[in-house]
């Protein structure tokens, strides 16, 4: 069974910084190309940012280019998120997902305000 959880999620005051966490099983995470999406209230889901299997090679959406930054640990089967000069537009909740098969985790509450 897959299972994503991810955590690290909070209140934070503009400018601030957080630091997601998701932990993979259920699949071969090291082969598994991953990322980040979002939905924040009222609003549908939003792509964040992805990375490949490797680590290599990473993408994001424009509005969070410079201020987030997407890694992984494959020995550990975990996904990562360090978001940085958080704005109250990054309010959302956050979700780990494979990028192919498109399910996700149950996500976790960010909140930008001061």
């Amino acid at each position: 069974e897959v299972q994503l959880v991810e955590s690290g999620g909070g209140l934070v005051q503009p400018g601030g910084s957080l630091r997601l966490s998701c932990a993979a099983s259920g699949f071969t995470f090291s082969t598994t190309s991953m990322s980040w999406v979002r939905q924040a209230p009222g609003k549908g889901l939003e792509w964040v940012s992805q990375i490949d299997y490797s680590g290599s090679i990473t993408s994001y959406r424009d509005s969070v280019k410079g201020r987030f930054t997407i890694s992984r640990d494959n020995a550990k089967n975990t996904l990562h998120l360090q978001m940085n000069s958080l704005k109250p537009e990054d309010t959302a909740v956050y979700y780990c997902a494979r990028t192919i098969a498109g399910d996700r985790g149950q996500g976790t509450q960010v909140t930008v305000s001061s």
